[in-house]
């Protein structure tokens, strides 16, 4: 359980640098592949709201297989829900409560914007430029399909991970595949994409009233 907790959150700090950092200097990226990149963020870019599901795998160091678990997010502005067998996260643009299914225990942080936090949102918009050098491998084949796969590796080399592929069909990415220092894989696949659905903003705010007995740790 606490392997995919620790996954959510992996994914949710992967395209953040610890500290506001530049490629520049560092390596020069590939033009072609930051071409695919803009097409990603501009695609994305152009939708209301996103409700999607997708498939977490996650391998360990010596390739055997801890299991999968399905999620779903929501996206509508600057608020999201991801949610997890597990774990939800819930945030209305100003707030995120992180809840626990396991512990029945919700924590309420603040959103600072001058933090540079990470959204599901700017998974899909140019968080690249600043923290990665990215390249364009060519066409892979994934799942019977071919798509562009681009590999990007951290600027800042305190990372846990070394490198990510992101497989991209139609100008969406479809499957990121992350890989740590300890030899830890982790692959995260779209199983369904709905652009400009109708989500309440409800959706985007935990509801104590909702989960009985549940503890409340707000750090707010």
């Amino acid at each position: 359980m606490k392997k995919f907790n620790l996954c959510l959150t992996l994914i949710f700090s992967l395209f953040l640098g610890t500290q506001a950092q530049s490629s520049k200097g560092l390596g020069s990226n590939d033009p072609e592949a930051k071409k695919v990149l803009d097409d990603v963020s501009s695609k994305f870019r152009t939708y209301k709201t996103v409700q999607a599901k997708f498939v977490l795998k996650v391998e360990n160091g010596s390739g055997k297989s801890m299991g999968a678990k399905s999620g779903s997010v929501f996206m509508k502005g600057s608020k999201y829900r991801v949610s997890l067998p597990d774990q939800e996260i819930f945030s209305d643009g100003s707030n995120v409560w992180t809840f626990s299914k396991e512990d029945n225990e919700v924590t309420i942080t603040k959103i600072d914007p001058s933090s540079g936090s990470l959204t599901p949102q700017k998974l899909f918009t140019n968080f690249y430029d600043k923290d990665f050098l990215y390249k364009l491998n060519g066409v892979a084949t994934l799942n019977g399909k071919k798509m562009k796969e681009v590999e990007l590796t951290p600027v800042d080399k305190t990372k846990p991970f070394f490198k990510v592929l992101l497989y991209v069909d139609k100008s969406a990415i479809n499957t990121t595949k992350i890989f740590e220092k300890n030899g830890s894989r982790y692959t995260y696949s779209t199983s369904s994409f709905k652009p400009n659905v109708v989500i309440a903003d409800a959706t985007f705010v935990f509801d104590a009233k909702k989960y009985p007995g549940v503890e409340v740790i707000d750090l707010r």
